[in-house]
């Protein structure tokens, strides 16, 4: 089984934006959810929504997470990809996930 990888909105740009190894790591991830593997560290997020989650990167530049939902078949569809500044995760952060998960709920169908 192998899934494409689709960016929503402007996360294929914040993905670019982030340091080299934290890309190359993101991608790695991503990689093993197209397998159908899990991420080495994620944790759902369902207050985005149904069968969202989220892949936590860390190195010694930070904090950074890749908003993801991966249950439908034809794709792993990257909602929204962020540097990490606070403990807790940004409103405007998961309101911005929310939104494009909801676009796509309705592209969907």
């Amino acid at each position: 089984m192998h899934k494409d990888v689709a960016f929503l909105g402007s996360s294929l740009e914040e993905l670019r934006c982030l340091p080299q190894d934290v890309r190359r790591t993101v991608g790695y991830q991503l990689n093993r959810l197209q397998e159908g593997d899990l991420p080495d560290d994620w944790k759902p997020m369902p207050t985005i929504g149904a069968g969202v989650a989220e892949i936590r990167v860390r190195d010694a530049t930070g904090a950074y997470r890749a908003i993801y939902v991966a249950k439908f078949t034809e794709a792993v569809y990257v909602l929204h990809v962020f540097a990490k500044k606070t403990q807790r995760t940004a409103r405007r952060d998961i309101a911005l996930a929310r939104r494009r998960y909801a676009e796509l709920l309705r592209d969907r169908s």
